[in-house]
C-alpha cells in the first residue's frame, strides 16, 4: 500500500468525501485546490493564527454518516503545516483502523480520535456559524433554533424575549441571508432587536459574506453605537474591504482605536492592513499601546501571508514616528533573546 502521508490522500483512500473549513480568523470553507496547496507543502495557510492552523474537516462515506475533525496543527516559520504534527495525527488514525484505511469508523473510535492532542474546541460562535454552513452546503435542513429566530427577528416575537433565542438558530438566519426574505430581517433587527440579539448577529456576520445593504445598516449602527459596542459592528463588516475600510476611517476619526478595535482589525478586517495610509495609522495606534501588546498583535499579523511583505516593509518606512521607531526596537529586543 502507498504511504499516506497526508490527510487528503488518507480520506480519499478511505472512499470518503470531505470538505475542509479554517475555524481559526474567521470561520470559511477552503476550496479543494487550495487545501491540496496547503497539504503539499507549496503554499503558506492562508488564515494562521498564533502560530497555528486550525481548522475542520467534515467527512462522510457512502452510508452517508458523517463525522468532524477539528485540527490545530503547528506551522513553521514561513507559514507551512509542520508535517511532523500532520504525520503523527495520521498515524494515530492508521493505529485506530488497524492500518486499513478503507475500514469505516466506529462511533467507539471516532471518540477516541476526537480525543487526540491535535484536536481543538471552536468557541460557541464560530461552532453554530460552521454546523450553519455545514448543514446548508450539504443541503440539510436548518436547526432546531432556526423557526424561533426567524419569528424573534421578523418581528413577530417581542423584543424583551431575546433571552429564548438561540445562537445556532441566528448563525442558521445568517447563514441563509439569501433565502426568503431573512436579509431584510437581518437589516431590520439592527432597529428592532435587543442589543444583545445585535452584538450575536454580529459575532455569525463576522465570519460570512453580508451584502452592500446589511453592510451599509452595520456601520451606520458602528458610528452611532456605544464605544463598549463598536468591536462587534466593526467585526460584522469582515467581509467587506470597502465597509471595513470606512469603519476603520471613523473610529481613527473618532480617537476610538482602542485596545478592542486594534484586535478586532488584525483577527477579522485585516483587509485594512492592506491600504497603505490605513496600515501606518494602524502601526502608529498599536505603537501607543504597551510593548508585550505590540509584540504580540504585530507577530499575529505579519504572519498572514497576504500581508507579510508589507508589514515587513514597514519596519524600514523613514517616515514612521518616534514612539513606533521605539515600538519596533522593543520588538527586535525582544526577539533576539
Amino acid at each position: 500500500m502507498t504511504e499516506i502521508t497526508t490527510l487528503s490522500q488518507f480520506l480519499t483512500t478511505a472512499k470518503t468525501q470531505f470538505q475542509v473549513y479554517d475555524l481559526g480568523r474567521r470561520v470559511q470553507h477552503i476550496d479543494m485546490l487550495a487545501f491540496h496547496q496547503i497539504e503539499s507543502l507549496s503554499t503558506p495557510y492562508p488564515y494562521p493564527i498564533q502560530g497555528h492552523a486550525q481548522f475542520a474537516i467534515v467527512f462522510w462515506d457512502a452510508s452517508q454518516q458523517h463525522f468532524i475533525w477539528f485540527l490545530k496543527l503547528a506551522l513553521d516559520e514561513q507559514g507551512l503545516l509542520s508535517p511532523a504534527p500532520r504525520s503523527q495525527f495520521i498515524e494515530m488514525i492508521l493505529a485506530a483502523l488497524g492500518q486499513d484505511p478503507t475500514q469505516p469508523l466506529s462511533d467507539e473510535q471516532q471518540e477516541r480520535l476526537a480525543n487526540n492532542p491535535f484536536n481543538f474546541k471552536p468557541s460557541q460562535e464560530k461552532l453554530a456559524v460552521f454546523n450553519a454552513l455545514v448543514r446548508k452546503q450539504l443541503g440539510q435542513r436548518a436547526s432546531s433554533q432556526y423557526e424561533f429566530a426567524v419569528q424573534y427577528l421578523s418581528g413577530q416575537v417581542a423584543p424583551a424575549q431575546w433571552q429564548h433565542i438561540g445562537m445556532q438558530g441566528i448563525a442558521d438566519v445568517c447563514a441563509r441571508a439569501n433565502e426568503f426574505d431573512h436579509e431584510q430581517q437581518l437589516v431590520s433587527s439592527f432597529d428592532t432587536a435587543a442589543i444583545e440579539v445585535q452584538i450575536a448577529l454580529c459575532q455569525c456576520l463576522e465570519h460570512l459574506l453580508i451584502s452592500d445593504t446589511l453592510a451599509d445598516k452595520i456601520l451606520a449602527k458602528l458610528q452611532d453605537a456605544a464605544p463598549e459596542h463598536q468591536a462587534y459592528f466593526l467585526r460584522a463588516l469582515a467581509s467587506s474591504a470597502k465597509h471595513s475600510q470606512q469603519a476603520f476611517e471613523h473610529l481613527h476619526g473618532q480617537a476610538s482605536l482602542d485596545t478592542n478595535a486594534l484586535i478586532s482589525i488584525a483577527g477579522r478586517n485585516w483587509s485594512v492592513l492592506k491600504q497603505d495610509s490605513s496600515r501606518s495609522l494602524y502601526l502608529e495606534a498599536l505603537a501607543l499601546q504597551p510593548q508585550a501588546f505590540f509584540n504580540q498583535v504585530f507577530a499575529d499579523i505579519v504572519a498572514i501571508p497576504s500581508l507579510r511583505n508589507q508589514l515587513l516593509g514597514e519596519l524600514r518606512n523613514p517616515n514612521r514616528s518616534v514612539q513606533l521607531s521605539q515600538a519596533i526596537g522593543g520588538l527586535f529586543k525582544a526577539a533576539s533573546k
